[in-house]
């Protein structure tokens, strides 16, 4: 894991494409201090429209780790988590036939899917304990990833139970 005092911190782009230092909003998250201003803030700098960057990636680890000393089931960690493992190495861009999110550096490889690992093992003991929808898709989102389905993440992550419904409704009409 990129520790805080590491100095790659300043080399890493967002999901804006700019450099962009998550470490004081993780730390304000981990005292718990304005915890909802952190997470606009990490939804929004981290992920964009579908992009992340390097400093996306170097996050979740610490997400986890913050996450996993919590006592609170929440929705948001296993839902960016999956949202920036889901935009790894995805997007194209059309009019340059490239992939427009980077790929996971290699030095970094172990802490990300080691720290989804230990969010799929977390949610496995939160799953009987979720108390709505969000957290139950966030939950089973990161189980799929763990186990490589990453096309049933996305649904769960993407869709509400109602859109799946109406797309199935839609499909047994053709």
């Amino acid at each position: 894991m990129l520790s805080f005092d590491d100095p790659r911190w300043g080399q890493l782009n967002g999901g804006y494409r700019m450099l962009y230092d998550p470490r004081p909003v993780l730390a304000r998250l981990e005292a718990g201090e304005d915890t909802t201003a952190a997470w606009y803030e990490l939804w929004d700098e981290l992920h964009h429209q579908g992009d992340v960057g390097e400093a996306s990636y170097a996050t979740v680890p610490h997400l986890v780790r913050i996450y996993r000393q919590s006592a609170v089931i929440d929705w948001n960690t296993y839902a960016i988590v999956g949202t920036i493992e889901l935009a790894r190495g995805e997007r194209v861009d059309l009019v340059h036939g490239k992939r427009k999110n980077p790929e996971l550096p290699d030095w970094m490889k172990d802490d990300h899917f080691g720290a989804i690992r230990d969010l799929a093992e977390t949610g496995i003991k939160e799953l009987p304990d979720a108390k709505d929808q969000y957290d139950l898709r966030g939950i089973l989102c990161i189980l799929a990833l763990h186990k490589g389905a990453r096309t049933y993440a996305r649904l769960l992550l993407d869709y509400s139970e109602e859109e799946l419904r109406d797309i199935e409704s839609a499909a047994s009409q053709t």
